[in-house]
This record gives structure tokens, sequence and C-alpha cells, in this order.
């Protein structure tokens, strides 16, 4: 638990400051990576083309109500649902054995991820967790690991590795992946909060608590709302109990795609459908990346997620 010095100090020198700033060093220069007029005019007309419905989208947000908070507990049947379909998960798209790196959510650690790496270890990738402890949001010194950790296994294995993060953790996936592209070969989030007003949440006073960053930075936010270049899914549920589900809906581009699944946020890590997923995205082959096909029994358990409701 932080001290009420620590507090003090997140309140009078922290409130502007946004935690990724460390990453800043690592980023390419703006003006030979990501800026909008060096984007592929093909990759900009996709996002301008989805710029209106995503934005309507994140206005007026308020954190997921009473009865979505009590679905959370369904989780225990997501694992439960996981190993009765162990053998019908064993058949989607087997991995190339490169190197996955999972990052937990708010408040969890490795174990949380367990499940998920246990399943992409038996589809055949080489599976790391964050070797971190817990989650309590992004400081100094454990954004300097994680990105000495991305860098050192991409040099063992000498193959880009993908990132997948759980909730909070997919921020760190995707920050990681905008500063360090030529080691990342995709990034997969689930639940992850970066598209809009991070207090339309229920966990937004626990972060605070926990990481001495104030959640007011708006150049922050409008910077975590920029997606990676390389491919990017967000996987998202409307029912999730603790983030807005807008807050997980990135503007589409020819390498950025949202995937909707029935799942609980606490659960969505052991959710047989959303693992599912993870694999299929994993396994496109590196340099020919396609979204996520839902043709065919797939659109039983993915709906559009562009739809109205």
């Amino acid at each position: 638990m932080p001290s009420k010095n620590r507090s003090n100090q997140s309140e009078n020198s922290l409130n502007n400051d946004s935690p990724f700033d460390f990453l800043k060093k690592f980023r390419p220069a703006k003006d030979e990576f990501s800026t909008p007029e060096n984007v592929p005019a093909h990759m900009n007309a996709d996002m301008n083309t989805s710029s209106a419905a995503t934005d309507s989208l994140v206005q007026k947000l308020r954190a997921p109500g009473a009865g979505l908070i009590a679905l959370e507990a369904r989780a225990p049947w997501e694992l439960g649902a996981t190993l009765a379909a162990w053998p019908l998960l064993r058949t989607a798209p087997a991995g190339d054995g490169h190197a996955v790196i999972v990052f937990p959510g708010l408040g969890a650690g490795d174990f949380s991820t367990a499940p998920l790496r246990s399943f992409l270890s038996s589809q055949g990738y080489e599976t790391f967790g964050w070797d971190l402890g817990f989650n309590f949001g992004p400081r100094d010194g454990v954004l300097k690991k994680s990105v000495e950790r991305v860098m050192d296994i991409c040099a063992t294995s000498k193959r880009k590795v993908s990132l997948i993060g759980w909730s909070l953790g997919g921020l760190y996936a995707r920050e990681f992946a905008k500063a360090l592209p030529e080691q990342t070969r995709s990034v997969i989030t689930l639940g992850t909060p970066f598209s809009g007003d991070p207090k339309a949440t229920n966990a937004w006073r626990f972060y605070e608590f926990v990481s001495g960053h104030k959640l007011d930075d708006k150049k922050m936010i409008a910077h975590i709302k920029e997606a990676p270049l390389v491919p990017t899914t967000s996987i998202f549920s409307r029912t999730d109990g603790v983030v807005a589900w807008p807050l997980s809906i990135q503007k589409e581009s020819k390498t950025a795609e949202n995937i909707e699944v029935i799942a609980s946020h606490v659960g969505m890590g052991m959710n047989p459908i959303a693992l599912y997923a993870v694999a299929d995205r994993l396994a496109q082959r590196e340099g020919a990346w396609q979204k996520f096909d839902r043709s065919g029994w797939r659109h039983y358990f993915y709906r559009d997620p562009n739809r109205v409701e």
C-alpha cells in the first residue's frame, strides 16, 4: 500500500505528468514514423472513415452499473467453460513458435494470466509473463524493466515478439509497441480502456490510489488513444462490468481491429471465446496480417463490433 507521503507526492508532482513519459526516449523520431502525414494513404482513409463513429461512442460515458458489476461473478464459470472446451480450443490455428509476452491487469500478477499463457504454450508459442509481481501501475522502474524484457526476449529469439495485455496491461502492450515497433510483431488487448475518459471505469480510484498518478491528463488520454502502427487487436465485451466497453474501441485501419466477445472483465483472459480469438490473431503470418474473419460458424460467437443497438 502506498504511504500518505507517496500519495501527497502524487498529488503535487505527478498530476501533470504522463506515467508513460519514460518511453519517449525509445520511440522512433516522430517525423520518421508516426506523424499522420507519413501514414500510408490507405490507412489514413480507413482511420478517417471510422473516426466520427468511434468518437461518438466515447462521449459522456459512465462506468458500468450494478447489473454488469454483478455479472462479473461469472468469471469462475468462464474458466470452467475453457477447461470443458479445451479439446475444441486445441483446434485453433497453431502457432509458429514466436515469443509472446502477457501483461496482467491492475492489481493482478502473472498468476492471473497463467490459463492464457498455458493455452498459448500448448498452441506452440514461447510464452512469458511480465515477471514483476503485482501490477500497481506504470512506474519508471516497472516500465524500464519491461522494455528491457521485450528487447532481451526479441534479441534472444532473434524474432519479433507479440505483446498481449489484459485491462491495464493492454496499455503497456500498446505503449511498448509504439516505443519498440522494430521489436514488436503484434498487439492484442483484452478489455483495455484506451479510447476516452479513463474515469468511465469502476477501477479508476483504485488505480490512482496504488499508482500515484492522476487520470486528468488530457494529453496522455489523447496519446494512449492512438493505436500502434503494428497489427493491433482490441478484444472487448459489451457486458464488461469494470470498463465501459466503448473505451476499448479503436479506430479501425488496415492494421487495427476490434473483436467483440461475450465475457466478464475479470474472466476475459480465461474465456474460451476470447482465447480462440487470441490464438487466431497470433497465428497470422508475419507481414501478412489480415483482419479477423467472422464468417461461417464464427458469426454465432463473434458479433459485429460496429453494430448499433
